[in-house]
């Protein structure tokens, strides 16, 4: 109880430094603000980060959820940039939201929130491109450092995704450089499994784009796809041996 109260007193501390260095620099041109939403099912959270956030100058809170349904109902109305999660929601939890956000608006960032630090978790998490998670209760220091890598990899992303609707997607080198990058993420979400699947469409595609898509497969549990990926290899193999 003393260490919540040790760390609402230091909120409280940094906002009001913070309310009065935003009432000097008045004068400054004000900058568009990155859209945050949170969503955590403790109202005492919700609240802590909202005020927490509402010190920083680049970010503003847009909607706050109090489960995963409801923050995949709330990015669907308000679009914001960056997402703040819980792990563990009822009714959906975190991760799974942010697998169905992703998969409509991939240009969303992530952090993830949790009350201890699971590698199982932290490992999930990375498979579908989230790389900010905080354990609870935290920092404003920390929660604005994650908030910033968070908008760096956001610039980055977006770039990729304007060149690549820029681009031509039937182009085989520039699906061979994305597919690079992504296995060396270790990524294995919707946007990342598109790009192998597109890969695939080519008769001649290499070979170690196909075995990697089917583990992709295997890691999602898409099992039916994973079977006729299967005898394509298995084709493949054989037409090879003869």
């Amino acid at each position: 109880m003393l260490h919540k109260q040790s760390i609402l007193k230091e909120i409280m501390t940094v906002y009001a430094a913070r309310v009065r260095q935003k009432m000097t620099q008045t004068n400054n041109p004000q900058k568009d603000k990155l859209r945050v939403l949170i969503a955590d099912d403790f109202q005492e959270t919700r609240r802590n980060t909202r005020l927490m956030i509402s010190t920083l100058d680049n970010v503003e809170v847009v909607a706050i959820a109090s489960n995963g349904v409801q923050a995949i109902e709330m990015t669907q109305e308000h679009r914001p940039d960056i997402v703040i999660l819980d792990v563990n929601m009822p009714e959906m939890d975190g991760l799974t939201a942010f697998k169905h956000i992703v998969q409509e608006y991939p240009g969303t960032g992530c952090i993830i929130i949790s009350a201890e630090k699971s590698p199982a978790t932290v490992s999930a998490a990375m498979s579908i491109g989230i790389h900010e998670y905080l354990v609870k209760p935290f920092l404003v220091e920390e929660l604005e450092a994650s908030i910033n890598r968070v908008i760096e990899n956001l610039r980055e992303t977006r770039q990729k995704i304007a060149k690549f609707n820029k681009a031509n997607t039937n182009n085989l080198v520039y699906l061979e450089q994305l597919a690079h990058e992504y296995l060396k993420e270790g990524r294995t979400d919707n946007q990342a499994t598109q790009i192998f699947e597109r890969l695939a469409e080519y008769p001649q595609c290499d070979t170690r784009w196909l075995e990697t898509l089917a583990m992709m497969y295997a890691i999602r549990r898409e099992w039916s796809k994973l079977k006729a990926l299967a005898e394509r290899l298995e084709h493949r193999t054989s037409g090879h041996n003869k």
